[in-house]
């Protein structure tokens, strides 16, 4: 073996490739260098005959970086995502001589067949899990020809993990690859939704953000931005910028208009003016709904605070910043999507169940003046027992006097007025939120001066409802609502969209998802580790929808050994810990108002779950009017109210587990299941990748649904059984997966509405 290594000299390709230069150090003090040609043309839809001809017409074929397949393939380099059957490729490289003992240097998963200028040189049976050196035979390397070579690669796959990548190297030199490059696009579908194709700059997300708590002088500040992605390392923002990105959607995004990849080593950078009117004794706030990941806001060139957590809202003062007429606002994000960082199913690497990224700004920034002392947030809990509302105003600067009216439309019904800070008001005849009576009261809060002038007002509004449970007559435990037995029947609700990704095209887009499930017989959604903006509450709140409430998850997972006894925890070090719980606390503190809301969720299955009786304690305390599932379809530890199993695609509950008694004080529960998969023609994310369901797809809609009617009555045979709610995965299709009851572009329901309502009668029936 030679002392160097290195690629046969290969040049700049007719179509521009990527070339990636290699140095590699074979003994000391000896060096080269070499290029790799690392572009490709490929197709996963049959070429014609003659398609490994070096004229052969490539046009409608596309670009990538090799290789292609799997990133959890052995041995695998992925530049570009494979995960149909078959795979075909083409690339062009240069020779300046031809090689004495030409070789491929080739990683295939599984069968693969090479030509070169249109000879075949080699086949391959079965997979490696690493890159081999395979000479040429004798007699093949004589199509290799000084200048201009083209390589044509057949891939076939079957199942399990899928890899090919192929290099043509002097069998005496052989190289050591650099790792592949990861393309800056993400996957840019077709698909849009009818709501995406109506958004421009002037009518984007234009709604009061915050209905929990609204006053009247308010400022939305979506719209066009500027924008620009610089190296992480710089800290001053960029005098020049690289293009508008439509806020409030993220840099990746159909809709945001940029569809860019944020790397780890990269920062993104927002900028655009606003005017504003300074007023004696008034303070101004600007208010971030949800930014992605870690940001800081600079105003007038002043720092005026910063953020990390991508889910929930915060706000900055920025009084002192900011001037009268024009003021410059720009945000710095950083967004590492992976390792302890809570970003729930984004991924670098979108695949199976992990969708595409998104970074920076992705929910509703807007302006709010505020007087000197004001209501900061309001707290309200109620008690369908005593038919009260209790409310806690919090309130910066001296507290004065508060004034609380409760009104049931027009009609005042109940007041209270003081000094303190916690005012309880009890209502006559009260009527009690519930899914099929979802009555709300209107409630002002007011902050009076000690001359009793009014400083300020909000308006927000209460539900009167009691969460808990009981058992049955048969010793099984059940939720309840009210003090009434409710059996929980909805949806797992991811909030994905084609078009704003995390981000709802509109307030109307996101209304549908809720009105439709409701009409479908759904009493619940399961929110699946996503922090919707705070009007999909709202929505819940006056529908009558019952929400359980995941955490936005993380990764660094412990082994997951679902309901069996002895779980176990991932080891996280207590800085990530303490950002866990900043962020949940926060979520909590966020959502904790509305009466939709019955069910706390912080860890779904094992991901990232980790000191589970210390989270699940301190939810417990944190909020005991809600029900606890402290790890839905994880490692089960004995602390809330539920024993949540996940099991696809029909349900079924491991009851033997708890034959000793470990799930005897626990409400048990069907967390997920389902997940039956029917893909609809020209309503995929990606027609070239391998889409999916759990289990195999069925042969047509009959038979889809046939499936759909086994899972139901199942769950009711578990339901006598004991089991108190089921979850159905799930609301829509999602990038890959095609198990939705509606189309991931919500432009074709699978089942209608009307036919799932009478489906579900089934699960609400007398025994």
């Amino acid at each position: 073996m030679a002392t160097e290594a290195r690629i046969l000299n290969i040049s700049e390709t007719r179509w521009m490739p990527l070339v990636i230069t290699v140095i590699s150090l074979a003994n000391a003090g000896s060096t080269c260098d070499a290029q790799i040609v690392d572009a490709w043309r490929y197709t996963v839809r049959k070429p014609a005959d003659g398609w490994q001809a070096t004229n052969f017409d490539t046009a409608d074929w596309k670009e990538g970086h090799g290789g292609f397949g799997t990133r959890d393939t052995p041995g695998s380099r992925v530049g570009t995502t494979w995960a149909t059957n078959n795979i075909w490729l083409r690339k062009m490289f240069a020779l300046k001589s031809v090689p004495a003992n030409p070789a491929l240097l080739i990683h295939h998963d599984e069968d693969a067949e090479i030509w070169i200028n249109g000879k075949s040189v080699a086949t391959f049976s079965g997979y490696t899990t690493e890159y081999k050196v395979v000479p040429l035979a004798e007699g093949k390397g004589s199509s290799l020809k000084v200048g201009d070579n083209l390589m044509a690669v057949h891939c076939r796959q079957t199942g399990g993990g899928q890899f090919i990548d192929v290099h043509l190297v002097d069998a005496d030199n052989v190289p050591e690859l650099p790792p592949a490059k990861r393309s800056t696009k993400p996957f840019q579908s077709d698909l849009i939704t009818e709501w995406g194709a109506k958004v421009t700059g002037e009518n984007v997300w234009t709604e009061y953000p915050r209905p929990q708590m609204r006053r009247d002088n308010w400022t939305n500040l979506n719209r066009h931005w500027d924008y620009a992605i610089t190296k992480r390392n710089q800290v001053q923002p960029p005098t020049e910028w690289q293009g508008k990105i439509l806020v409030p959607f993220c840099l990746e995004s159909k809709l945001g208009g940029v569809q860019r990849l944020l790397d780890e080593t990269e920062t993104l950078w927002y900028h655009r003016t606003f005017n504003a009117k300074k007023v004696e004794g008034q303070k101004l706030l600007l208010n971030f709904e949800a930014v992605d990941y870690r940001c800081e806001v600079i105003v007038n060139g002043q720092s005026v605070g910063q953020h990390q957590g991508g889910n929930t809202p915060f706000s900055v003062d920025i009084t002192h910043a900011a001037q009268d007429g024009s003021n410059e606002l720009i945000v710095r994000v950083d967004d590492d999507t992976e390792g302890y960082q809570l970003r729930g199913k984004q991924t670098l690497v979108p695949r199976g169940i992990w969708y595409t990224q998104v970074s920076g700004i992705w929910q509703t920034v807007w302006l709010e003046a505020v007087p000197d002392r004001y209501i900061k947030d309001v707290k309200i809990t109620t008690s369908a027992r005593s038919n009260s509302i209790v409310v806690r105003p919090v309130v910066v600067g001296a507290a004065g006097t508060i004034r609380v009216v409760v009104k049931d439309g027009d009609t005042v019904v109940g007041t209270a007025h003081g000094e303190v800070l916690t005012h309880e008001i009890t209502v006559k005849n009260a009527k009690h939120w519930s899914p099929e009576s979802p009555h709300l009261y209107d409630v002002e809060v007011r902050l009076h001066d000690a001359n009793g002038n009014r400083i300020d007002r909000i308006h927000s509004y209460a539900g009167i409802r009691d969460v808990g449970k009981v058992k049955d007559a048969d010793g099984h435990w059940r939720m309840t609502l009210n003090g009434e037995t409710v059996f929980h029947w909805g949806p797992l609700d991811q909030g994905w969209w084609p078009d704003g990704l995390l981000t709802p095209p509109s307030d109307e887009a996101m209304l549908f998802d809720i009105e439709w499930l409701k009409k479908a017989g759904f009493n619940m959604i399961r929110k699946h580790i996503k922090v919707e903006p705070r009007r999909y509450y709202y929505h819940c709140d006056r529908l009558g929808m019952m929400v359980w409430q995941d955490q936005v998850s993380a990764g660094n997972n412990p082994k997951w050994t679902r309901l069996q006894p002895n779980p176990e925890d991932a080891n996280w070090p207590d800085k990530d810990h303490e950002q866990f719980m900043t962020e949940l606390e926060h979520m909590v503190d966020t959502l904790e108002n509305h009466p939709s809301i019955v069910v706390w969720v912080p860890f779904n299955e094992a991901w990232g779950q980790h000191r589970t009786m210390e989270v699940g304690k301190w939810m417990v305390d944190r909020d005991p009017s809600r029900l606890v599932n402290v790890a839905s379809g994880g490692n089960f530890w004995p602390v809330g109210d539920i024993v949540d199993h996940h099991e696809y695609p029909h349900p079924k509950f491991p009851f033997d587990l708890g034959s000793n008694g470990r799930f005897e004080p626990f409400i048990k529960v069907m967390g997920e299941f389902g997940g039956h998969g029917f893909p609809v023609k020209q309503h995929l994310w990606d027609a070239d990748r391998r889409n999916w369901g759990y289990g195999d797809l069925p042969k047509n809609k009959g038979e889809y649904k046939e499936r759909y009617v086994t899972s139901l009555n199942r769950l009711n045979d578990l339901k006598r059984k004991g089991i108190a709610a089921g979850v159905y995965t799930q609301t829509t299709d999602v990038e890959g997966e095609i198990n939705g009851l509606m189309t991931y572009d919500r432009k074709v329901i699978k089942i209608p509405a009307a036919e799932l309502a009478e489906l579900h009668k089934v699960l609400f029936a007398e025994p």
